[in-house]
Parts: C-alpha cells; structure tokens; sequence
C-alpha cells in the first residue's frame, strides 16, 4: 500500500500537511492541496490487465469505475468501508453530426451524465465520503450550484451520514434541489450566488465541525481523476488530441490534469493530451484572466448564465486548473448562452442529451475551430458532465412557440382526430 500525504500547491511553499487532519487549506499559507502519493513499484501492463480482469468481478468494488482504479488513489486504509454506489464505468459515444457542426473534426463524449445522480460528481463523491466515514463523520457539507448537493445527499445517506447543504436561493434547477431533499438532505437557501453561499459556508463549517465536501476537498479530486483512466482504457490506451470540460468551479479540469500526470509518470501514456476549459460568457473569470495575461483572478460578483452548474464567479480550484493548462499547452475559451443552446440542439440530433453546461464543451470546440486553434479533424473527447433531466425547464424555456405548437399535440381521444391530427403533421395518409 502506497502512503499519501497532502502538499500546499503553491511553490513558494510546497509544506506537507499532516493527512491525518481534515485540512482543506496549507496550515502556512493558505493555499490548495494535492493529495500525494509515495507509488509502489509496478509493471503498467500488469496493472492494465487487472483493471480489465475486474470488469468481469462481482465484487462490489470492483463495479465501481473509480475503486476499479484503487492503485491510483491508494489513501483508503485497509479494512475501512468503501462508500460506493457503482459509479462511473460510463461510455465513451460517438457523434456525426456534432462531430461535423463542430469542426469537422472526430468527436467522442464521455457522458458522466450516467453516473448514479446524474452528474461527474459522483466519482469524487465516493471518494471524499469514503474519506469522511473513516473519519468517522457525522455530518457533511457542501455549497452547491445543484449537482454537488444531490451527489453528497445521496452518498451520505448510503454512509448513514447526514447532509447540510447550502444554495443560493433560487438559483438551482428544480430536478437538482428535489434530488437532494429525497435523499434527506438539510437545504439551507442563502444569498444570491453560489460564491456567496460558499464563503458563508467555510466560515460556518468550523463552528459546527462540517465535513466539507467541495472541491477545496482534495480527495474529491482523487476521485474525480479516475475518469481519466476510464476513458484511457476505453481507447486501447491511445490518448486523444484534446480532452474538453466545461470550467464552473474547474475542480474537474484540475482532477483531469492530475490524472494525467500521474498516469504519464507512471509510464502508462506517453502523449499527454491538451486539456480545454469553456466557460460561460457571463460566469467567465478564468477566461479573462488567460486572455488578458493577469497573473490573478478578477472574481465575477454577479455571474449570469443560464448553464446553472457553471455559474460560478469565483472558482475555487482556479490555481490548480491554471497549472493544468500550463503543464498540457491547454486552451481556455468563453461562450455565449446562446451558443450553448445551439450546440446542445445539435447534440440532441445525435441522440445525446444533456445539461446546459455540458454543451457549453461542444460550443467551445466549435468556436475554436472557427478560430484555428483546433486543427480539422483532430481527435477530441469532450466531457459531458451532467444528464439532460437534470434541468428541463431549460429545455421548455428555449423551444419555440412554432416549434411547440408542431411537436407537442393536444388531440381530443378519438381516432378520428388522431388521424386529422397525424395527417397533418406528418403529411402522410393515416
């Protein structure tokens, strides 16, 4: 078993912290931490074949995409419960259309949208709760802009644990606040923004000992970053060209960079794909901040986007994402609500749904492309990180009226007017 320690971000410090606190901060200075491991020695091939071989186990743990790959986040003591509801292991799809409206280039979507509450968030879930139960916590925290909070209340419950979750009043769709009262979640509606529900939050949480589960945490991080094993091995191990995330609290683009690294120190990738971050035009910090060469974030007080997940003015993570895109030769790029909507309606033509800010990805690409910083044809993967229910008044919101009043029929119940009905809208005998 290999050790893990938790070393400050910043280099002018680099302290270890000691991984027996429950520390989201450097104790000197402040700053992010990295959960860091001393590897044990292995051979990459035989470590790739075990993870294929447990595909086919019926151990629980072995059905979870992330525990799947526990030689890559080896901080679990032996004996201590995996808190686990079979999450990840979700599919790599293929596009033609959206692949072509894009660049043209050859596009693939990881869905996370597949995972048990609908979202990426689970895989980091699993493993910062898996971490709380050995700390033997009581209760957990998050703020959220909705898919966090439904992912904490249902990996808590599957602890025994309770949940404490703070949202901006108003802000979150109506699909994600229901998912986290159904699992039992305490729901506190404070402030206006997500970045203030949050701060309010961290300055809370000591008082009342809270285990938070954001992604200041950095053990969600660890497992978050198993997707990019996953996604490795459902390419034969050939890495893509360019891996693409939507950017809110950019926790994700800071996990995939981690696993990244770790997988190419390790020797099991050689090529190290370029990482995209696409934010939203009116949520944009860490694209302004890139474009205009500022060396820090101007934090958006007031973000305004209708891709709810990524209405965030104020990332968290936004050091460690920055460092990713250094170490990958990474992008950034910002879209307009307007090009996400387009985008997700072209993804819905290839028959793949999701959240708002997941297709920002896709617009992203698109706008690249256009801008030649993205070659045609070139191998892309974008991470879709949330599933197409989680916010369906979006949907209603933006179809047109035209569109509705011919897709949508109210038809009196008789054959007769179904047939008028269906003559008409189909321009076929019926």
């Amino acid at each position: 078993m290999s050790s893990a320690y938790l070393q400050c971000i910043e280099e002018g410090c680099r302290q270890r912290q000691d991984p027996r606190k429950d520390s989201y901060l450097c104790s000197t200075c402040g700053g992010l931490l990295d959960v860091k491991y001393e590897f044990d020695s292995f051979d990459p091939e035989e470590l790739r074949q075990a993870w294929h071989q447990r595909r086919l186990s019926g151990e629980p743990i072995d059905r979870s995409g992330v525990w799947r790959f526990r030689e890559l986040i080896p901080f679990v003591e032996p004996g201590k419960r995996i808190v686990s509801l079979s999450e990840g292991s979700t599919p790599l799809v293929g596009t033609r259309r959206a692949g072509w409206w894009a660049g043209p280039i050859h596009l693939t979507i990881k869905h996370q949208g597949n995972n048990p509450t609908g979202s990426f968030k689970d895989l980091g879930m699993t493993a910062s709760i898996t971490r709380a139960e050995a700390r033997h916590v009581r209760m957990v925290a998050c703020a959220s802009t909705g898919n966090t909070s439904s992912s904490m209340a249902a990996y808590a419950a599957r602890a025994g644990m309770k949940s404490l979750l703070f949202v901006p009043y108003r802000q979150i769709s109506a699909a994600k606040l229901a998912q986290a009262l159904d699992f039992g979640a305490l729901v506190v509606e404070v402030g206006d923004t997500f970045d203030e529900a949050f701060r309010l939050l961290r300055q809370i949480a000591p008082e009342l000992g809270l285990y938070l589960v954001n992604s200041v945490n950095p053990f969600r991080i660890e497992g978050q970053k198993t997707i990019v094993a996953e996604m490795m091995e459902q390419r034969a191990w050939r890495p893509p060209d360019y891996i693409v995330v939507p950017g809110g609290n950019l926790g994700n683009a800071s996990a995939i960079g981690k696993g990244l690294r770790e997988l190419k120190e390790m020797k099991f990738i050689e090529k190290v794909p370029r990482v995209i971050v696409v934010q939203a035009e009116g949520a944009n910090p860490f694209y302004r901040m890139l474009a205009s060469g500022s060396p820090d974030l101007v934090p958006v007080d007031s973000p305004n986007t209708e891709a709810t997940a990524i209405r965030i003015g104020r990332p968290a993570n936004w050091k460690k994402a920055r460092r990713v895109l250094e170490w990958t030769g990474g992008l950034c790029e910002s879209v307009t609500d307007g090009e996400i909507f387009e985008a997700k309606a072209v993804l819905a033509e290839d028959g793949v749904g999701c959240e708002p800010a997941s297709a920002a990805t896709v617009a992203g690409v698109r706008k690249l492309c256009r801008a030649g910083k993205i070659e045609r044809h070139a191998d892309v993967v974008a991470v879709l990180t949330g599933n197409q229910l989680k916010d369906t008044e979006y949907v209603m919101r933006h179809r047109s009226e035209v569109e509705e009043s011919s897709r949508r029929l109210r038809v009196e119940p008789t054959l007769d007017a179904l047939r008028q009905a269906l003559e008409k809208v189909l321009a076929v005998p019926v």
